[in-house]
């Protein structure tokens, strides 16, 4: 029997285990360094491991070959896994690695059957990356994690095929997952089964954009061991990021682009249109460019309607200004989240489609240390009794609060009348206003037109007495009759009207370097520090939002109007989070087609506006709690 001194090391291990979420070391055993509630970098990012495993996604054959699909996965984790050090694991999935194919966008002009008229843009290719040319090696590694990049179905040396989100993407880095747990096969390069032994079953993952969106996908399956999810610029609804109520919609700068060019775009394994040529042709017919309307194809890869199963606490990022994975995609998520009481917390910034590490670096690195020591580590880094929002409200004028969007935050209507004026006080008597549809004007030449114009309304305010802060999701009624042409789309711009210092979607340079991590031959660990750019411009549209009439009721079905008959139209704006300065104006902007984003009918549809039974309803902060 042991003495009671044997005994005493094991269970002050178990102690310190139990408080910290920690695996217990023997006496020979490396360990993670904690110091001030948070891991220290220990461990050489220079002498690293490095390896590749191929995972067998089971149950998935995307490509019809009769074996399971399987996803390529990089590993970096610290030498000391090897002498019985177990680490938690970052995972960064993406379809990207491989670089991307040079595929030409639907055309956007169409006649009035809305079937395409010849016109032709290719999507850039993009340069394949380097394994670990991120921060999380040079940061996270020396601190007690491992690094795990997985090449998604269809990309470069995965097999399979790429469905821009459907369920066998999903289903790539959840058996990565699932391996990391010992609960699938991985093999390596010779097909020799490989264990991941050193691994605690701990992920978090991580990314932007489409490399963000596959965490939300992944934590919507409720894996077990994703413990948490950091979704930077992530779609939770495919359908809101090429569809808006019912309307084709372009991705910001990608006119033209859908499911089925980005598929082909990341198509890059070997043999791919060979593989996967009839399943993405498939795609094609599907996705429905005439109509827009929801469909099982779009609700597959709607991630909202699994939210119920996300065990993960989440960690989102998104940029106010990103026009590409438009704001609805954090916000949808975030209220979905936030009704089931998941753990989370929220990044706001006045970027494009931007990773933070750019941004506000040394804050955003000491934020997701706590976040990944307390879900990955089970360190009480404080990080949890932190303000759940950072909000950036101008350019690097950040506040700290509560939650999203703002406490206090209520439904403000305001009131169009005649003449253009947009006030708290209804004019129901104000009499019917018309535009007709163009198409060669984009949304900031109709808001720069002066006076009336005979292609757009717009109703403002007087100047505002006071700064308004807007947080949350604005939502627009109209009351309006459609006749003589075929454009089905109303697109209201909610615009600031007055001279400010805005951020213009750049990086510049501060002249500073920090130097944030271990550094390794071609990669120092040092980042140029930036902030965003800002220009003095006379006006912001701060926000703005789409409808096909056609889908008045249900995204999912088009309904024929009666010309000249008059209907009630409501649609909601992108979420946003914004200040309209004291002595500025607000408008209000109703027009058709919106030349960036939405389809080109012919010119010539005409629109009738009953003001006096129209509103906007804003979602305002009262100042109290500013």
């Amino acid at each position: 029997m042991p003495s009671r001194k044997a005994l005493a090391v094991p269970l002050a291990a178990l102690l310190v285990a139990a408080l910290t979420g920690t695996t217990p070391a023997l006496a020979d055993t490396p360990a993670i360094k904690v110091e001030n509630n948070a891991t220290q970098p220990v461990f050489s990012r220079a002498d690293a491991i490095k390896q590749t495993v191929y995972v067998e996604v089971a149950g998935t054959d995307s490509d019809s070959d009769g074996a399971p699909d399987r996803v390529a996965v990089d590993i970096l984790r610290p030498k000391e896994t090897d002498a019985g050090l177990k680490v938690p694991v970052i995972m960064e999935a993406s379809p990207y690695y491989a670089g991307g194919n040079d595929v030409a966008n639907h055309p956007v002009d169409v006649d009035e059957n809305g079937n395409p008229l010849p016109t032709l843009k290719a999507l850039a290719n993009k340069l394949a990356a380097e394994p670990f040319d991120s921060y999380y090696d040079n940061y996270f590694l020396p601190r007690g994690y491992a690094i795990a990049l997985v090449e998604n179905l269809g990309s470069g040396r995965a097999t399979g095929c790429p469905t821009s989100g459907d369920r066998n993407e999903t289903a790539g880095p959840k058996a990565a997952i699932d391996w990391l747990n010992g609960r699938a096969r991985g093999f390596d390069a010779e097909g020799n089964p490989v264990a991941a032994t050193w691994s605690t079953g701990n992920v978090g993952m991580i990314g932007v954009s489409y490399n963000g969106t596959l965490p939300n996908a992944v934590a919507a399956t409720g894996v077990e061991g994703l413990k948490t999810i950091v979704p930077i610029a992530a779609i939770s609804s495919w359908y809101d990021y090429y569809r808006a109520n019912g309307g084709v919609l372009a991705p910001g700068g990608f006119q033209g682009e859908d499911l089925d060019v980005l598929a082909k775009y990341v198509l890059t394994r070997e043999n791919g249109q060979e593989a996967c040529g009839g399943l993405i042709d498939s795609i094609t017919a599907g996705q429905d460019r005439i109509t827009g309307d929801y469909s099982p194809l779009w609700d597959a890869r709607n991630y909202l309607n699994d939210v119920n199963k996300v065990k993960a606490s989440v960690f989102v990022v998104h940029g106010l200004n990103d026009w590409n994975v438009k704001t609805k995609q954090f916000a949808q998520w975030w209220y979905a989240l936030a009704k089931r009481h998941v753990p989370r917390k929220i990044w706001l910034h006045q970027g494009t489609h931007m990773n933070p590490f750019s941004l506000r670096t040394a804050e955003w690195l000491r934020q997701l240390h706590g976040w990944f020591d307390y879900w990955l580590h089970g360190i009480d880094s404080g990080i949890m009794r932190e303000p759940q929002a950072d909000v950036e409200s101008g350019p690097g004028q950040w506040g700290r609060h509560a939650s999203w969007p703002l406490p206090g935050t209520a439904a403000v209507p305001l009131h169009l009348g005649s003449g253009g004026r947009l006030g708290l006080l209804p004019r129901p008597l104000s009499p019917r206003e018309t535009f007709t549809d163009q198409k060669t004007r984009t949304a900031e030449q109709l808001v720069e037109a002066t006076g009336a114009d005979p292609n757009r309304l717009a109703y403002t305010t007087g100047e505002l007495p006071a700064d308004v802060r807007i947080s949350g999701t604005p939502t627009v009624s109209v009351r309006a009759s459609v006749r003589d042409g075929s454009s089905p789309y109303l697109t209201a711009l909610l615009v600031d009207h007055g001279a400010d210092v805005r951020a213009n979607g750049t990086l510049v340079p501060t002249g500073e370097t920090l130097c944030y991590g271990q550094g390794i031959p071609g990669d120092t660990g040092c980042t140029a520090l930036r902030t965003l750019g800002t220009a003095t411009t006379p006006y912001k549209i701060i926000t703005r939002g789409w409808l096909d009439v056609r889908n008045r009721d249900r995204a999912d079905r088009t309904k024929p109007l009666r010309a000249g008959k008059e209907y009630d139209f409501t649609w909601d704006f992108q979420p946003t989070d914004y200040v309209v300065k004291k002595g500025h104006r607000l408008s209000l902007v109703i027009m058709s087609t919106d030349y960036d984003y939405t389809l080109r009918y012919p010119p010539g549809t005409r629109f009738t506006v009953a003001p006096g039974r129209s509103s906007l309803k804003l979602p305002v902060v009262t100042p109290a709690r500013w």
